[in-house]
Parts: C-alpha cells; sequence; structure tokens
C-alpha cells in the first residue's frame, strides 16, 4: 500500500489554524483523498485527558518539566494510535500542532534546553516526522486578542505577552531553520487569500 501524507499545522493561538484545517480537508476530500484530522495535545482518548490537565487554568503549580513531559506523553499515545497507522493505510492526516510547539512553547517560551526537548521527543516520535508543517505567521498581539474574542482563555493562553513574544520569535526560528519543511503562511489577510497560498502547498506535496 502507498505510503500516506502527514501534514502539521503550527501557530500560536488566534492564528487561524482551526479554519484553514477543515479548508484543507475539504480540499483533499474534493481530490478522493482519505483524511484524519487531530489535533496536540489530544487526538486519542488518554491524550484528551492529558489536554484537560494541561489546558486547566487552575493548575498553575505546574512544573515546566512536567509540562513537557505531559505534552510528549500525549504525543507518543497520538503517533503510536492514530497517525502512523493512518500513514501506513495511505491515509492524509492533517494534525494541529505537533513537536515544533514543544521546542516553541517549552524550549523558547519556557527556556527549556532544546536538546533535552529533543531527546525526549525522540522516544515519543518513534522517527516520525510531518512530510511538511504550515506556519500560520501573525503578531502574537493581534492572534491572541482574536482568540480572547472568543472564549476563555486556558492555562497557556493566559500566560504573559512576554512568553507569547518567545514562542512567536522562536516559531520564527524554526521556519529558518528548517525552510525545506516548514512553511511560513502570512496570515494577516482573509481567509481566502491565506487559503491560496496552504492549496500551493498541498498541491506541490502531493503533486495535486
Amino acid at each position: 500500500m502507498v505510503r500516506g501524507y502527514f501534514i502539521t499545522v503550527e501557530g500560536t493561538d488566534g492564528a487561524g489554524k482551526t479554519t484553514q484545517i477543515k479548508l484543507i480537508e475539504d480540499y483533499l476530500k474534493s481530490k478522493n483523498k482519505s483524511v484524519v484530522v487531530t489535533r496536540e495535545p489530544g487526538g486519542t482518548n488518554i491524550g484528551e485527558k492529558i489536554r484537560d490537565i494541561l489546558l486547566d487554568s487552575q493548575n498553575s503549580e505546574m512544573g515546566i518539566i512536567t509540562e513537557m513531559l505531559l505534552y510528549a506523553s500525549a504525543r507518543a499515545q497520538l503517533v503510536s494510535e492514530v497517525i502512523r497507522p493512518a500513514i501506513e493505510e495511505g491515509k492524509v492526516v492533517i494534525c494541529d500542532r505537533f513537536v515544533d510547539s514543544s521546542y516553541v512553547y517549552q524550549g523558547f517560551g519556557r527556556g527549556i534546553d532544546l536538546k533535552i526537548i529533543t531527546d525526549v521527543n525522540r522516544v515519543a516520535l518513534d522517527g516520525l516526522l510531518p512530510d511538511i508543517t504550515l506556519f500560520f505567521d501573525i503578531n502574537p498581539v493581534d492572534a491572541l486578542r482574536r482568540r480572547s474574542n472568543s472564549s476563555e482563555l486556558d492555562r497557556i493562553e493566559k500566560e504573559k505577552m512576554d512568553f507569547h513574544k518567545r514562542v512567536y520569535n522562536g516559531y520564527k526560528k524554526l521556519a529558518m531553520l528548517y525552510s525545506d519543511r516548514i512553511n511560513c503562511i502570512d496570515s494577516n489577510r482573509s481567509v481566502e487569500e491565506i487559503f491560496v497560498d496552504v492549496k500551493a502547498c498541498i498541491d506541490e506535496l502531493m503533486d495535486l
């Protein structure tokens, strides 16, 4: 059986990921592709329980190493239970966040050594990496303003703006380091304009 594709979507909260993921899903289905959409942390029964712990705003005492390990644990479960089997079945997996989020949030944001994050996630990923990553690039101030207008903020979203700026700068650095995999998408535009660029990336990856 032909191997499927693994697409990850990254960006600060409020960058418009959810809307674009739905558009990608609909587009690929129109091309008769079998699509699996999932998210991090979460995507499995175990992962969703870990997600509740991670994002609960009452868990303000959570240590940064605990946080990193919980994200990696949810990721390991998602890879083994959902992502790898789907790819092996020839499906296209679209994941809202993946390992890049650990690098930017726990690494650049929290200050954990990137080598530690790499070592921990080497086990969690079991050799799996995205075929392509779409980074939706928007100023974190604008992104969080969008997010705060839509619903109650979770534990991560409630962090100070300096934290969110470090996360954003981390994304920009990763995009430069891994420009062969990470595609920067300007999100300061209309949904339709953004999707033109997204579609071009998908078409190139899959020869559509």
